[in-house]
């Protein structure tokens, strides 16, 4: 699901549900020692799903264990997000010498939990998604948009170090297309020189899950893929 999201230069692995070979590292164990088991499968199968990832850079595996913010400690030159919700994991990787950063989430195809939206959307984001629900019920947009948000944030926070709220960013679904806009409510981070006003990302649906991914390109990895059918870039402004 997430592999028709990415451009050309990004790798993944999923899994619909937690494999009994998967293993942690004793570093990652050490983290999850005292969890309860359901967030102790989610924990170990999406690190699973990070080796693979890893495995097709020809990237070796090291523990995964969460740095500030509870963001992935990626290896030396390498980019990376990972998502887990119920019934799915995904790990996704690039060379950072392709991939200036990466965000993926997945959520259950099923409405947010009451008063959820108002906290985490803009005004005017609750009005395109009422919109939506009415014109295209079928479809939680309303979990999309948080979904989206959480994917913006883990594209931003590696680039920036800073928290960037819900409130921050104004996401516009193109429901067409399976693409979507996020434009930064506040300074950007700085991609070769230039400030990055917007993200550009995907989505998907089906099979009772949701999907979002942001992709931003180093800028000579942008010109020099630019022909990639999968390829898709942030606004650079």
């Amino acid at each position: 699901m997430i592999r028709e999201l990415l451009p050309a230069w990004a790798v993944s692995a999923e899994a619909y549900g937690d494999p009994p070979h998967a293993r942690l590292l004793p570093a990652e164990e050490a983290v999850i020692a005292r969890a309860v088991e359901s967030r102790r499968r989610e924990f170990t199968t999406v690190r699973h799903c990070a080796s693979l990832a890893l495995g097709q850079l020809g990237v070796p595996y090291r523990p995964l264990v969460p740095g500030e913010r509870g963001a992935p400690t990626w290896p030396t030159g390498v980019v990376g997000s990972m998502t887990h919700c119920r019934g799915y994991r995904a790990a996704v990787v690039a060379r950072q010498q392709d991939g200036a950063a990466l965000g993926v989430d997945a959520e259950t195809d099923e409405p947010l939990p009451s008063g959820l939206l108002e906290a985490v959307s803009l005004p005017r984001e609750r009005d395109r998604i009422r919109a939506l629900l009415a014109d295209r019920p079928r479809l939680r947009w309303d979990r999309l948009l948080f979904s989206a948000k959480e994917a913006v944030y883990k594209a931003w926070f590696p680039l920036t170090g800073r928290l960037l709220d819900f409130h921050e960013a104004d996401i516009v679904f193109d429901p067409e297309r399976g693409v979507f806009r996020a434009a930064l409510l506040v300074p950007g981070p700085r991609i070769g020189g230039r400030e990055v006003a917007a993200f550009e990302g995907r989505w998907a649906a089906g099979g009772g899950l949701l999907a979002t991914a942001v992709a931003l390109p180093q800028p000579a990895s942008a010109t020099s893929r630019a022909s990639s059918a999968r390829e898709f870039t942030p606004n650079l402004l």
